[in-house]
C-alpha cells in the first residue's frame, strides 16, 4: 500500500503576491492529502501542475530571485493559492532559507534563472545535501528552441553550451531534470519530487522559460494524489541484525547509546527514544545531532565530542564496554581532529538502512526504525552506565559574577540565554564560537535547534533563520550569528522584515572570524567593523515592526532581553552584543587546536 505524502488545508492566503508570507495552517510530510483542496482542470499546464505538486507534498512558501528565465513560471506559481512566493536579496539566501525551512517541514523550495542564478545557489544546494535534506531547487532554463543550436545566450560563460550549470548541479543533487518539451514534463517533475523525499537530498529542475503557461493533455486532470512507495525492511536481515546486536549488548556490563545526526534522515529520532526508554542506557548525541533527541529524557547525559564533550559525558562513553551509534558522521569536525578514543569492536553502527556489530557481520537493507524498535524489545535493562555518571557527576559551576558595567562576558551572555528557552523557541546556531556555546544549551521539551555542521558555511543562519521562522511560525526563533558571518549574508534580515517575523537575532561583535582564529591566525581573520545595529536600521526603513540595540555589558543585556520579549515580542528584535575578540569558549580552544593539527599534519613519506 502506498504512504500519502503532503498536507493541504483548506485556510488559503490572503495574498498571492510575490512577497506575500501568509502561512497556511499545514505541516511537511502527513499521511494523506485531501482531494478536495487540489486545485481543479481549470490550469492544464506545465506551471499549475508544478505548484500544485510543491504544495502537496507541504511547501507553502517557496524563496525566490527573479530573473528573465523564470518570471512566467514564477507568474503561475504566484497564482496557486496554497503557494506563497518569498523573494529572496540573492539567490545564495533563498537556497539557506529553503534549507532552513526544510528542516523544520520535512522539503523546501527555490526558484532562481539559469546559471548566474543557478551557480550563485549552489553552494547553498550543497549544503543541503551535506545535511540530507529534500530541497526542490528549481531553475528558470533557456527557450526549448535554443537547446541543440550553436546560439549564444546571455547569462552564460559565452559557450553555446547550455550542460555547465547542470553538470555542476550533478555533484551536489541527487537528481537532475532538464524539462525542455512538454511530452516528458509531467514525468520528469513528479520523479524528481519523487526523488528528492525518498532520498531526503536536494534536487534539480530545469523549465525551459518558454513552457510554464502552455495547455498540455498530461495536466488536462486533476492529479492523483501524491504519493510514494514505503521502504522496507529485508524481514530476514532485520531479524538477524537484532539478534546479533541483542546478543552484543545483553552481553556488556557497561553499555551507552550515542544519536547522531541521521537519525533525521532515518526518521528514526522516536524509535531512538524508545530505544532507550526500554534499555535504561546511558543517553549520549553527537554534536551534529543536537535537536534530534529530547535532552529532557531521564538518561540523557550530554553531548559527546571527544575532548569538547559536555562535563563528564565523554568519560561515560569512552569506558563504556560497547556503545550503539544511531546515524553517526565521523569526519574530522565531529571527531574533534581525528581523536575520539573510540574501538570499533566495541561499536554497533546503525545508519538509515544498514547495521554493523563490531567488526563484523554486517546486514543490508535494514531500516534504522525499524531495527531501534525491534531491538527494544530484545535488551535486557541495564542503567549501569547512567548510575556511573549520576555517581561522578558535578555541576558545572556559574561564570565569575560581573563587576558594574563590565564588559559582557560570552559565558554570562549564554547564561542569560539559558532562561529565554521553551517549548516555544528554536535557536539557529552559525557556524562558529556559536556552535560551542549553543551545544552547552540545556533544550526545554519542545525546543527546536539547527546548526549546519558538516558543510559549516559561514552566513548560513541568515537564510537559514529566514526559512526556519517561515516554516514555524508558532516558535519564536532565537539565532546567534556572529560578525564575520553576518557580513556574508546580511542582506535577508529585511525580507524577515517583510514577512513580520519576530525572530530574536543576537550579533556576537567580536571584531572578526574567532573559530579560524583558533584554527589558524592571521591578518586574513580580522574583518572591517559595521555599525550593525545601524545597519539593520536602516534596512528597516520605517517599514515593518524591528526593534536594534547595542550592548556592552550584563545590565543593558538584561535590559534589552526584557524589552525584546516583552514589549517588543511581536517585533524582530536585533541585539548585537560587543565582546572582546579573544573571548571564546574553552571548547573552542582545545577543539581548535586539534582540528589545526589534523589540518597541519606533513604529507606521508612517498
Amino acid at each position: 500500500m502506498d504512504t500519502k505524502i503532503g498536507s493541504l488545508d483548506a485556510t488559503r492566503p490572503a495574498s498571492n503576491d510575490v512577497v506575500s508570507c501568509n502561512h497556511m495552517n499545514s505541516t511537511a510530510i502527513q499521511p494523506c492529502v485531501p482531494s478536495t483542496v487540489i486545485k481543479g482542470c481549470g490550469d492544464s499546464t506545465l506551471g499549475g501542475h508544478l505548484a500544485r505538486r510543491l504544495a502537496e507534498v507541504g511547501v507553502t512558501d517557496v524563496f525566490s530571485v527573479p530573473g528573465d528565465f523564470n518570471l512566467t513560471l514564477l507568474d503561475h506559481l504566484i497564482a496557486e493559492p496554497a503557494l506563497n512566493v518569498i523573494g529572496c536579496c540573492n539567490e545564495l539566501n533563498a537556497g539557506y532559507a529553503a534549507d532552513g525551512y526544510a528542516r523544520a517541514r520535512g522539503v523546501g523550495a527555490c526558484v532562481v534563472t539559469f546559471t548566474v542564478g543557478g551557480l550563485s545557489v549552489l553552494n547553498a544546494i550543497a549544503g543541503a545535501y551535506s545535511e540530507n535534506l529534500p530541497l526542490i531547487c528549481v531553475v528558470g532554463g533557456p527557450n526549448s528552441n535554443d537547446y541543440g543550436t550553436s546560439r549564444i545566450l546571455h547569462h552564460t560563460i559565452g559557450l553555446p553550451d547550455f550542460s555547465q550549470e547542470l553538470r555542476c548541479f550533478q555533484t551536489v543533487t541527487c537528481f537532475q531534470a532538464v524539462v525542455n518539451n512538454l511530452e516528458d514534463a509531467h514525468e520528469l517533475i513528479d520523479t524528481a519530487i519523487s526523488t528528492a523525499l525518498k532520498e531526503s537530498k536536494p534536487v534539480y529542475i530545469s523549465i525551459s522559460c518558454n513552457l510554464p503557461g502552455i495547455p498540455h493533455p498530461t495536466f488536462s486532470c486533476d492529479p492523483v494524489p501524491f504519493s510514494l512507495s514505503p521502504r522496507l525492511s529485508n524481514k530476514i536481515g532485520l531479524e538477524a541484525a537484532v539478534e546479533a546486536a541483542a546478543d552484543f549488548l545483553n552481553k556488556a556490563v557497561k553499555p551507552v547509546l550515542v544519536g547522531g545526526p541521521k537519525l533525521r534522515v532515518a526518521t528514526a529520532a522516536d524509535a531512538f527514544v524508545e530505544l532507550a526508554d526500554a534499555c535504561g542506557y546511558a543517553l549520549a548525541v553527537m554534536p551534529s545531532a543536537k535537536g534530534q533527541v529530547p535532552e529532557h529524557h531521564p538518561h540523557f547525559i550530554g553531548t559527546y565530542w571527544g575532548a569538547v564533550s559536555t562535563a563528564f559525558c565523554a568519560e561515560i562513553v569512552e569506558s563504556a564496554d560497547a556503545y550503539l551509534f544511531a546515524g553517526p558522521i565521523f569526519n574530522d569536525y565531529s571527531s574533534v581532529g581525528y581523536s575520539l578514543l573510540l574501538k570499533k569492536e566495541k561499536a554497533i553502527i546503525v545508519q538509515p538502512d544498514r547495521v554493523v556489530i563490531a567488526n563484523g557481520p554486517a546486514f543490508g537493507c535494514v531500516l534504522m526504525k525499524d531495527f531501534l524498535k525491534a531491538l527494544a524489545k530484545r535488551l535486557k535493562h541495564n542503567n549501569t552506565a547512567y548510575e556511573n555518571y549520576h555517581r561522578i557527576f558535578v555541576s558545572e559551576g556559574h561564570p565569575l559574577k560581573a563587576s558594574p558595567k563590565e564588559p559582557l562576558r560570552v559565558n554570562v551572555l549564554f547564561q542569560h540565554i539559558q532562561k529565554m528557552l521553551s517549548g516555544e523557541t528554536a535557536v539557529i546556531a552559525e557556524t562558529g564560537d556559536s556552535w560551542f556555546n549553543c551545544q552547552k544549551l540545556k533544550l526545554p521539551k519542545g525546543c527546536g535547534y539547527e546548526f549546519q555542521m558538516q558543510y559549516g558555511s559561514i552566513g548560513w543562519s541568515v537564510g537559514a533563520t529566514l526559512g526556519y521562522a517561515q516554516a514555524v511560525p508558532e516558535k519564536r526563533v532565537i539565532a546567534f550569528i556572529g560578525d564575520g558571518s553576518f557580513q556574508v549574508t546580511a542582506q535577508d534580515v529585511s525580507t524577515m522584515l517583510r514577512c513580520g517575523q519576530k525572530t530574536i537575532i543576537f550579533l556576537i561583535n567580536n571584531g572578526g572570524y574567532t573559530i579560524e582564529v583558533e584554527i589558524h591566525d592571521g591578518p586574513y581573520n580580522v574583518i572591517k567593523n559595521w555599525n550593525y545595529t545601524g545597519l539593520v536600521d536602516a534596512i528597516h526603513n520605517g517599514e515593518g515592526k524591528c526593534w536594534t540595540a547595542k550592548v556592552f555589558c550584563e545590565e543593558e543585556l538584561v535590559e534589552a532581553i526584557a524589552t525584546a520579549t516583552g514589549p517588543k515580542k511581536d517585533s524582530l528584535c536585533f541585539i548585537e552584543v560587543i565582546v572582546h575578540k579573544d573571548d571564546t569558549s574553552k571548547e573552542l580552544l582545545e577543539w581548535g587546536s586539534r582540528v589545526s593539527a589534523a589540518n597541519s599534519r606533513p604529507p606521508n613519506p612517498q
